[in-house]
């Protein structure tokens, strides 16, 4: 089921937002050469505390999943993708990583990432996070009443297929509202003038995965989340929650 939020719950949805954009904000500038992803995790932690938030990742479990999500924050480092669990792993000189964060506020929840990379960085990995960045800045300008969701798609696709990057296989964005993940389901990549109309009042978290060797494939760690390039190649994960407003696409979760 799908529902449109009224102005009120914007609003709302937009606080929860900026919880969210502050929390990877924090997590960004704490990120440097030697900081494990556990501390990581817990200044988001210290953010959503702050700002009497919880996380709707923490204690998560999906069909998929074997265990409950550990943590507060997914940190995805290097060739993987999305998911990844804070661990001891302390971050090195030109990682790449991936910060994916929550927060649910007032009842009402936010969603958004981020890719960057620690000390010095590679040129194919800033190449890899701007084609990120283009491509979700693509899917948010489609974001409009009156198109359909294969517009967003289509959007965010040509982008990243234009730069040769692949995108995760089966994983997109969702719809976002009272929980983190309601319909409808955002592919990356799709038909234009295809699928569920956008109306106002509709919000979605839209979240490009590129892949720097082309291919669409992952494979899953032990650990039941972690997905990662099936030829070892870098990620990145870039994402915003948007809502679909007669004056066009509205960010809820910039900083």
């Amino acid at each position: 089921m799908v529902e449109l939020k009224s102005e009120a719950a914007l609003a709302a949805m937009r606080e929860a937002g900026r919880v969210v954009a502050t929390a990877l904000a924090a997590v960004e500038r704490a990120a440097g050469i030697g900081v494990s992803l556990l501390e990581l995790d817990e200044v988001a932690r210290d953010v959503l505390r702050a700002a009497g938030a919880r996380s709707p990742f923490l204690g998560y479990r999906p069909s998929f999943a074997p265990v409950p999500f550990p943590a507060v924050i997914c940190a995805s480092v290097n060739d993987a993708v999305v998911h990844g669990i804070p661990d001891g792993y302390r971050l090195r000189d030109g990682d790449l990583v991936s910060i994916d964060c929550g927060a649910v506020l007032g009842g009402w929840a936010g969603d958004a990432a981020v890719s960057f990379t620690v000390g010095t960085p590679r040129p194919e990995d800033v190449a890899l996070i701007d084609a990120t960045r283009r491509a979700l800045d693509a899917g948010i300008a489609a974001a409009v009443a009156g198109g359909r969701l294969g517009d967003i798609a289509h959007a965010i696709g040509t982008v990243a297929r234009g730069a040769g990057y692949g995108l995760l296989d089966g994983f997109g964005g969702h719809g976002i509202g009272r929980t983190m993940h309601e319909d409808p389901h955002v592919p990356n990549e799709g038909r234009p003038g295809r699928g569920f109309p956008l109306k106002p009042g509709l919000v979605l978290a839209l979240e490009p995965m590129l892949t720097a060797g082309g291919a669409d494939t992952h494979t899953t760690d032990p650990d039941g989340w972690t997905l990662r390039t099936t030829d070892g190649t870098r990620a990145a994960h870039i994402e915003h929650t948007v809502a679909i407003t007669p004056d066009g696409p509205r960010i809820l979760t910039l900083r």
